[in-house]
C-alpha cells in the first residue's frame, strides 16, 4: 500500500538523517513525504540550510548536480539515475566555448537547467522566475543566453535596449506545446484563466493570463479569486493543484505535457535509496564545483 511505503520512508529517512528533495513534477505521492517541493533552485537552497548529512534529489541529474554545488560537504542522491534532461544536456562545453571565442563581447547567461560543466562557461545563472530581473541588472549589453531559446525570447522581448544571442535549445515538452492548443484548450473551458511556463513556445505564452515558473504558477492559482485555470506547464501540477483547492477546477493544456524524466521516479526509488539500494550517489571533482559554482554565486548577488 502507498500509505504504509510512505510510512516506512518516513521512519528511514529520520534513521539516516536524510533530507528528501522533490521537484514540482514529482508524483503526488513523492511529495507528500519529502521535506520540501517546489522548483529546482530554491530545492538547492533548502538543502543548504537543511540540517541532514544527506540529501536525495527527487528530480533530474542537474538538480542533483546544482545541490551538491551548493552544498559540497553533504552526501546527494539522485534518486532514479536515469533521470536526465534534455534541455541541460543538449549543448556541449565545447560547443559553447567556439561560440563564446566567436563572440567575446557577450555574458554569459545559463538557464539553471544546464549542467555543472556549461555552468564553468558562464557569468552569471537565471532561474525562469529571475532571468529578467538578473538580464536587466547585469552591467553587460550584450548577452549568449543558454541554452532555451523560448525563455530567452521572453527576456529578449522585454529588454529590447540590450542585444541577445539565442540557441535553438529548449525542452522538448514545453515546445511542443501550440498555439493551437491554447486555442481548443480556451474554447473547451472559457471561463479559465490560462497560466503558461516561459520555457513554452511565444505564440503560446502570448495568448496567457499569467506567465511565470512552476513555483509561479502554483502560487497564482492558489491565491487567485477566479475557480477554473488551463495549466501550461508540466500535468502533473493540475493534480498538485486540484489537491491543494479541491474548490476549484484545472485543466491540463495538453495531455502531450508530460516529462518522462521526472516520471521515472517512483516512490519504491525513493524507498531503496534509503535502503541503501538504489540511487546514484552525485560526486564532483572540486574544481568542477569551485568553477560552477561561480555563475550561481553571482545570481544570488544580484538578487536571485
Amino acid at each position: 500500500m502507498i500509505k504504509e511505503l510512505q510510512e516506512e520512508i518516513l521512519k528511514l529517512k529520520a534513521q539516516t538523517d536524510t533530507c528528501i528533495l522533490a521537484h514540482s513534477y514529482m508524483s503526488e505521492d513523492i511529495c507528500e513525504i519529502a521535506d520540501f517541493t517546489g522548483d529546482s533552485f530554491a530545492l538547492s537552497l533548502k538543502a543548504k540550510t537543511a540540517p541532514q548529512k544527506n540529501v536525495i534529489m527527487c528530480g533530474v541529474r542537474f538538480m542533483a548536480e546544482t545541490v551538491k554545488m551548493l552544498s559540497p560537504q553533504k552526501r546527494v542522491l539522485l534518486a532514479n539515475p536515469q533521470a536526465g534532461c534534455p534541455m541541460a544536456e543538449q549543448f556541449d562545453a565545447d560547443y559553447i566555448s567556439e561560440i563564446k571565442k566567436a563572440h567575446p563581447d557577450y555574458a554569459v547567461v545559463a538557464y539553471v537547467n544546464t549542467t555543472a560543466r556549461l555552468k564553468t562557461l558562464a557569468d552569471v545563472c537565471v532561474t525562469s522566475s529571475s532571468a529578467l530581473k538578473i538580464c536587466r541588472a547585469i552591467p553587460a549589453q550584450n548577452i549568449l543566453f543558454i541554452p532555451d531559446i523560448n525563455l530567452g525570447t521572453y527576456v529578449k522581448e522585454r529588454i529590447p535596449e540590450k542585444n541577445f544571442i539565442l540557441l535553438q535549445g529548449g525542452c522538448p515538452a514545453h515546445a511542443k506545446i501550440k498555439r493551437e492548443d491554447v486555442l481548443v484548450a480556451k474554447k473547451a473551458h472559457p471561463d479559465a484563466l490560462f497560466l503558461v511556463h516561459p520555457e513554452c513556445r511565444p505564440e503560446t505564452v502570448s495568448l496567457a493570463d499569467y506567465v511565470g515558473s512552476t513555483s509561479g504558477i502554483m502560487e497564482y492559482a492558489e491565491k487567485s479569486q477566479c475557480r477554473e485555470f488551463i495549466i501550461g506547464t508540466e500535468n502533473s501540477i493540475v493534480q498538485h493543484l486540484q489537491f491543494k483547492c479541491p474548490d476549484k477546477k484545472f485543466y491540463p493544456l495538453s495531455k502531450e505535457l508530460v516529462c518522462n524524466d521526472m516520471k521515472v521516479t517512483t516512490l519504491v526509488d525513493v524507498f531503496n535509496c534509503l535502503k541503501g539500494e538504489g540511487g546514484e550517489e552525485i560526486v564532483m571533482d572540486g574544481n568542477l564545483v569551485a568553477s560552477a559554482v561561480k555563475c550561481i554565486n553571482a545570481m544570488l548577488e544580484l538578487g536571485e
